[in-house]
């Protein structure tokens, strides 16, 4: 191989999702089917009940009397090959709603019979030859030869609720996932080992950043003093930006009365996301008088806002807070820090002329856009979170749709930006334009988002002086760069895999003495460091020094400082970075420079 050869990485082998592809659709329902028969071939008393595509495979869930082991996967696979070397064809039939009820009664199916209730015609089955068969609307491939053995494997068993629903039978749900070829089946295998070892989850507890306790209850993250360093340090970046543009700080409450959810609205169509009513007694309760825990900060900030007559002059107004608001999550859909019941969100509600709104939306992205150059994170497009025109969970004049949604349209093409549309994706109180980022696994996220916002404005009588001597209406811009704290952070460990930029890192650098006599020395230069903002320490193990920087590496400290009789005579620091490697002596002053600057500029030593 030449040395031109070998400094150009092979392209990244691209993984599309299920919702990309025609085929891998074909694929995964047919894999699917194989999977249940399989099952059922193995296990006659198993019921099947659903068992769509997802975005990296396929799921079926069915109901069998005892648990599926790891064994019983490396059978169902054994018995999905035979299947396939079959080479059945997969047909597709057409009958009758009454037709399908007779033959599902016939093999004693009851979640089949409560499926095909909710179906709308025409309804149709697929079979595999003439011996296995299901209710599914497809699409599937012709034959189940098309399927690649080696392109396809069975990944998992977890535990789903009928129907989602706590209250129905509990179910086992195998996981699969299935390619158009082996290669992609082997790139996705490797990624899902590299996201386990980025698992922030992991890193976070090896890191000792933050720890869920089962007395706190789930989805309740309590942050330990790196975690925490590492949080403040999020926010003060972005307070400094936002300080920079205008944005005026403020705090709130975590509860407040029922009624102010009432009017904003998030009581009739977010009631179901929100911690239940604290009432003082029984006729409260019956009245929905009481108190909540806040799923949003809005309508604080509206109170604000509206504490006065606001003059034209005023505005725009800039609210900022990092409020901490809390929604009901579904236990089984909490996930370390990416989903979780107690978030902190770097909330902003700007109140605009409408003849401002334009400027003002092109300045929120813009702040938007530099701070992920600042984390680094480069890999993202541009949603437009638009109403769905069909559903009734909106609130608000068709008018007022218009106008915000075409206000995030013209900043999105003023910009240039690469972007696409999600019906159905909108708040229920305006529509918004979200930055979905892609990370070092193309594993999609949702970080910063900017919504423009007519609804609330009316629906809390919102009001300026303009101009003229007018009361006019303003108009609400509700952004968060970060999204949430939680998962923000969630996404940067996995991101770097632990390995934080300096400006980040919770210990910025650690000091290393090679013997306790020089220790005097390194406590005075840590002490230099914490007086310029610099988080330093040193190691007071007493270890060796290969142990010392084992355990350095082991704690993805970015800088490591050797101290030695050489050092301390030449008032220097013997320098090993995870980034670059060994540097060699440095003089104080400029190791301290330099991490100033690091500091400042947001980046590496």
């Amino acid at each position: 191989m030449s040395a031109a050869e070998s400094s150009n990485p092979p392209e990244k082998l691209h993984l599309p999702k299920t919702s990309e592809s025609v085929m891998l659709q074909k694929i995964r329902h047919t894999a699917s089917h194989v999977m249940a028969m399989a099952v059922q071939k193995l296990f006659p008393k198993a019921q099947v009940t659903i068992g769509p595509w997802i975005e990296n495979g396929f799921y079926y869930d069915f109901d069998n009397p005892e648990p599926f082991t790891e064994k019983d996967l490396k059978a169902i696979k054994k018995e999905m090959i035979k299947i396939i070397n079959r080479k059945l064809p997969v047909v597709r039939e057409e009958v009758s709603r009454e037709e399908a009820e007779s033959r599902i009664k016939a093999i004693n199916e009851p979640y089949k019979l409560e499926i095909l209730e909710g179906l709308e015609e025409p309804i149709t089955l697929y079979h595999l030859g003439e011996h296995w068969w299901d209710l599914c609307a497809g699409p599937h491939l012709e034959n189940t030869a098309e399927l690649k053995p080696d392109a396809i494997d069975l990944e998992s068993v977890a535990g789903a609720y009928w129907r989602g629903d706590e209250t129905k039978a509990q179910l086992q749900r195998i996981y699969g996932t299935a390619w158009e070829t082996p290669e992609q089946l082997t790139e996705y295998k490797r990624r899902k080992e590299e996201a386990l070892k980025r698992d922030h989850r992991k890193l976070g507890k090896e890191l000792g950043l933050f720890i869920f306790s089962d007395l706190v209850g789930p989805g309740l993250p309590m942050w330990t003093p790196k975690g925490t360093v590492l949080r403040s340090t999020l926010e003060d970046f972005l307070k400094k930006e936002q300080t920079k543009r205008g944005y005026l700080p403020v705090v709130t409450p975590h509860i407040a009365r029922v009624d102010l959810f009432k009017t904003s609205g998030h009581w009739q169509k977010y009631k179901e996301d929100m911690f239940p009513l604290m009432a003082e007694d029984q006729e409260a309760a019956a009245n929905e008088q009481g108190f909540v825990m806040k799923p949003m900060n809005c309508p604080f900030h509206i109170q604000i806002y509206k504490s006065e007559l606001r003059s034209y002059r005023e505005l725009p107004m800039r609210l900022a807070e990092f409020g901490t608001v809390y929604r009901y999550e579904q236990s089984g859909e909490l996930g370390g820090l990416t989903r979780v019941r107690g978030f902190t969100v770097d909330d902003s509600h700007l109140f605009v002329t409408p003849e401002q709104l334009d400027a003002e939306f092109l300045n929120v992205v813009d702040l938007i856009l530099s701070v992920f150059k600042s984390l680094q994170l480069k890999n993202f497009k541009a949603r437009l979170s638009f109403r769905d025109p069909a559903s009734d969970k909106y609130i608000g004049s068709d008018e007022a749709w218009e106008k915000s949604q075409g206000a995030i349209r013209r900043a999105v093409e003023t910009l240039g930006m690469n972007y696409f549309e999600g019906i159905g994706e909108a708040a229920f109180y305006g529509p918004k334009l979200d930055f979905i980022f892609s990370d070092a696994l193309d594993r999609e996220w949702q970080l910063g988002t900017v919504q423009v916002d007519y609804n609330l404005p009316e629906r809390f009588d919102l009001e300026y002086v303009a101009e003229d001597g007018a009361r006019k209406r303003p108009v609400m811009i509700h952004r968060a760069p970060f999204g949430s704290l939680e998962r923000l952070i969630g996404i940067l460990i996995e991101e770097y895999a632990g390995d934080f930029p300096v400006w980040l890192a919770p210990i910025q650098v650690r000091l290393l003495a090679v013997g306790d006599e020089f220790v005097p020395f390194a406590k005075q230069v840590v002490e230099q460091m914490l007086a310029l903002g610099i988080r330093a320490e040193v190691d007071l193990s007493g270890d060796r020094l290969g142990k010392l920087i084992r355990n350095a590496e082991k704690d993805k400290i970015p800088v490591m400082a050797v101290v030695g009789a050489k050092e301390v005579e030449a008032n220097s620091l013997s320098i090993r970075t995870r980034a670059s490697g060994e540097l060699g002596a440095v003089s104080v002053s400029e190791v301290l420079d330099r991490l100033a600057q690091a500091n400042t500029d947001h980046g590496n030593f």
